[in-house]
C-alpha cells in the first residue's frame, strides 16, 4: 500500500493540472465527495454494490478505493485532475492502479447529486469507451447509483 501511495504522490507531480484549474481536493470537497458510498450502506460489498471510499492521505493526493468483496482485489485510483462540468457532474482524469503492470490513465465523468453518484462516462487514455451515458458498455447495464453512507468521519 505504501508502494502504491508514493507511485501515486509521484504522478500527481509529474503530470501538474491544467493551469487554472481547480485544485482536486477543493472540486472533491464542493462535491461531498469524500466518505464512503455504495448502492446499499447496510449490505457488504459485492460487484453489484461496490463500496467506494475516497479519502486523501496527505495534501493533494486524492485516493479513490473501490471494494467489490472479499473474493476481489480491491481498485485503486489515484486522482490527477478534476474539473467541474455542471452543477451536477465533474470530470475526473485517474491513473488506475498506479504503479502496478495494469497501471493505466483514464477518464470519467460523475453525476453527483443529492449524496448519489454515478459513473456517467469512462475511456481509458486514447482506448476504449467502457461506460457512456451511465451505461456500462460491456455488460449493458447501467452502472450503480451509489449513495453516501453514513460512516463517520474519513481522514481527509
Amino acid at each position: 500500500m505504501r508502494l502504491t501511495v508514493v507511485f501515486a504522490g509521484t504522478a500527481l507531480f509529474l503530470v501538474p493540472p491544467a493551469a487554472g484549474a481547480a485544485p482536486v481536493e477543493d472540486v472533491f470537497q464542493k462535491f461531498a465527495l469524500f466518505g464512503t458510498w455504495a448502492a446499499d450502506c447496510d449490505k457488504p460489498a459485492t460487484p453489484t454494490n461496490p463500496r467506494v471510499t475516497i479519502t486523501m492521505p496527505s495534501a493533494g493526493l486524492v485516493l479513490e478505493d473501490h471494494n467489490l468483496g472479499s473474493d476481489f482485489a480491491v481498485n485503486h485510483y489515484s486522482v490527477l485532475s478534476a474539473e467541474q462540468v455542471s452543477t451536477t457532474s465533474i470530470s475526473v482524469d485517474v491513473i488506475f492502479q498506479p504503479g502496478t503492470e495494469v497501471e493505466e490513465r483514464q477518464k470519467l465523468v460523475l453525476a453527483v447529486r443529492e449524496n448519489t453518484r454515478r459513473t456517467l462516462f469512462n475511456q481509458t487514455d486514447g482506448g476504449i469507451v467502457r461506460v457512456k451515458d451511465g451505461v456500462a458498455l460491456a455488460r449493458g447495464s447501467k452502472t450503480p447509483l451509489l449513495r453516501k453512507c453514513e460512516d463517520g468521519p474519513v481522514s481527509h
